[in-house]
């Protein structure tokens, strides 16, 4: 049972699910029977893609993030129009698009009368986690769903509107890598927040709780760190690959 699990561990295995739902069915299969999921179904529909993992106790809905040699996705990444929301106010048209290709696929597996004793959690990175946000408020906001317990994101851009963001009632723990540039877009400016309590690794990948002027030092030492190794650290801290040992390190 995933509730039995301290928060560090969950994290880990959330991280571990986001990265799996990148991979094709087979390889997604056989890696989450590994972690104890008995069951693995595949949604995919005009390049939106997501994965059910399903164990005797819980089901994880994890959602696949950007695959940049995918048009779909890079096209849903850039459709930053704030649009009207399935729930209350306006969410990205772009992430909004993909839930809507998706959700009648998963909702009919996510009904209460057919999961009595599950308990429903969601994942997911960059586009993946704009995703699992969106499907989680859905899930939160219809009477015949299970609530979900607890929503893990990594990299994940805004979503929407202030209004819309504090109508979101459940627990979300959104993980930040240092400069990762994903989790600065949309801009604040254009009336996106982000949602859920953050979790933020510093340019050494250690979990920190340093804020204002401390995080954007670190931010800047991060920066300079990339620089000398020829590397843009806003992008290199993107990935769930730099995500990974910053999870490890937290056990």
């Amino acid at each position: 049972m995933l509730s039995r699990l301290s928060f560090k561990e969950r994290s880990l295995l959330f991280g571990r699910l986001a990265t799996i739902a990148y991979l094709p069915f087979e390889d997604a299969k056989r890696a989450a029977r590994r972690l104890g999921f008995s069951q693995t179904t595949f949604y995919d529909r005009d390049g939106a893609q997501a994965y059910r993992f399903m164990s005797k106790y819980d089901i994880v809905i994890a959602c696949r993030g950007t695959e940049p040699t995918q048009w779909n996705d890079v096209k849903a990444d850039l459709k930053a129009i704030p649009v009207m929301a399935e729930t209350i106010s306006r969410v990205h048209q772009g992430f909004k698009a993909e839930v809507d290709d998706l959700w009648p696929m998963i909702k009919p597996h996510l009904e209460v009368k057919v999961n009595v004793r599950k308990k429903l959690w969601f994942c997911g990175h960059s586009l993946g986690a704009a995703m699992t946000t969106i499907m989680a408020s859905r899930a939160f906001h219809d009477e015949k769903l299970a609530d979900p317990v607890e929503v893990y994101t990594y990299g994940s851009p805004r979503v929407g509107w202030k209004k819309y963001v504090k109508s979101l009632g459940m627990t979300h723990h959104r993980f930040v890598n240092n400069n990762d540039v994903v989790t600065r877009v949309p801009l604040w400016i254009m009336g996106y927040r982000h949602h859920g309590t953050m979790h933020y690794f510093n340019r050494h990948g250690d979990y920190s709780k340093a804020t204002g002027w401390r995080r954007v030092k670190d931010r800047l030492m991060g920066m300079w760190m990339g620089l000398k190794k020829g590397k843009i650290d806003n992008i290199g801290d993107h990935p769930m690959g730099s995500y990974m040992p910053c999870l490890e390190k937290m056990q």
